[in-house]
Parts: C-alpha cells; sequence; structure tokens
C-alpha cells in the first residue's frame, strides 16, 4: 500500500509580479458559476460544465474539501490588487496508469485570455509543486484542438508525454509532464 499523501500547511496564498493566488473560500461561488458555466471557456472540456448555481456550489466545495484534506489544491486567481476573480489554477491528487500524480487544472474567463494570465499563474503552481510536492509528477491533458491550452502546458514547464496519451470524458486527451520518469526498460526478449 503506498504511503499517504503529504499534508501541508501554510499556503494559502502565492504571489507573481502580477498575480494573486489565494485558497478558494465560499465567496467564489459567483466566479467558479459563471467561468465553469462559460461555453466559450468550456468548448474544449464540455463535461467540466456546470448549469447552475447549485453544480457550481457542490463544485467549489469539492475544492474547498480537497484543501482542508491535503493542504493545496486550486487556487482562485487575481490581480494583484483586484476583486475580480479571474479564474482558477492549481493542482490536484490523482492518478495516471496506476502512479499518483498531481493534475495541473487552469481555467480562466475568456475576458482574460490573451494576457499571459494563464500561463503566469500554471507556472507559479508548477514550480510551488515541484518545490513542494517534488516527489509527485505534475500532468496536464489537454485537448488535441486545444492549442493555447498546450502552449500553457509548455510555457508552464511541461513536456509533451505522448507514451501517457489516453481517451478522456470530451475525446482524446493529450498528457503534458513534468517530474515524470521514464519506465524502467523490460528486461528479457521483447516478443515480435
Amino acid at each position: 500500500m503506498p504511503e499517504p499523501w503529504p499534508v501541508l500547511s501554510g499556503f494559502g496564498e502565492l504571489r507573481t509580479g502580477r498575480l494573486s493566488l489565494r485558497r478558494p473560500v465560499i465567496g467564489d461561488l459567483d466566479a467558479v458559476h459563471e467561468i465553469q458555466g462559460d461555453p466559450v471557456a468550456l468548448a474544449h472540456n464540455p463535461a467540466d460544465a456546470v448549469h447552475s448555481r447549485d453544480q457550481a456550489d457542490v463544485l467549489l466545495k469539492r475544492w474547498m474539501n480537497h484543501w482542508r484534506g491535503y493542504g493545496f489544491g486550486y487556487w482562485a486567481v487575481r490581480r494583484l490588487g483586484a476583486e475580480r476573480t479571474l479564474g482558477f489554477c492549481g493542482v490536484k491528487v490523482s492518478q495516471v496508469d496506476e502512479r499518483r500524480a498531481l493534475n495541473l487544472f487552469y481555467r480562466f474567463s475568456p475576458a482574460s485570455w490573451g494576457d499571459g494570465i494563464s500561463t503566469e499563474a500554471a507556472h507559479e503552481v508548477v514550480r510551488w509543486a515541484t518545490e513542494h510536492l517534488g516527489a509527485f509528477p505534475v500532468v496536464a491533458r489537454v485537448r488535441p484542438a486545444n492549442t493555447a491550452s498546450q502552449r500553457v502546458a509548455l510555457k508552464a514547464g511541461l513536456g509533451r508525454a505522448e507514451h501517457l496519451d489516453r481517451d478522456g470524458e470530451d475525446g482524446p486527451d493529450l498528457l503534458f509532464t513534468a517530474g515524470w520518469a521514464p519506465s524502467p526498460p523490460v528486461k528479457g526478449p521483447i516478443a515480435h
């Protein structure tokens, strides 16, 4: 049986040159509802859509419970000094091919697209995860047609891992990883 996931503390907020990433609170419900219900923001991941405030509330509480259980999760992202939440970015416990990993998530209001906000937040999250949870690889699942998200993953420090690609809820997933050591070579003859 694997060791339990570490439980961290003291990581309620991260900062970059332009952004504040803070632990989500119940006051983020409107932002969750707006962003997770926006068909443009969810164009490549329609299975993630929320269709009501009640569904947004359930999702936000799931994110908050992850924080309570592990001491990390998805952060609410704002410009420094601003009140408006632009989106959410962080990592959660996950499993890929029976290996424990950190799933990298970033979703932002389309109004904030094109300004490097997603890349800046994702880069900070990957830096933080590597520093504090380095024993676990960071993994991003991205749809083939979502080239903007692929660029964010690459600029955040992840690399393509074609050998891990798989089918996801909304179609094929391309996987990007950081810290994923290659599998050891197979010993013995290889069948042809």
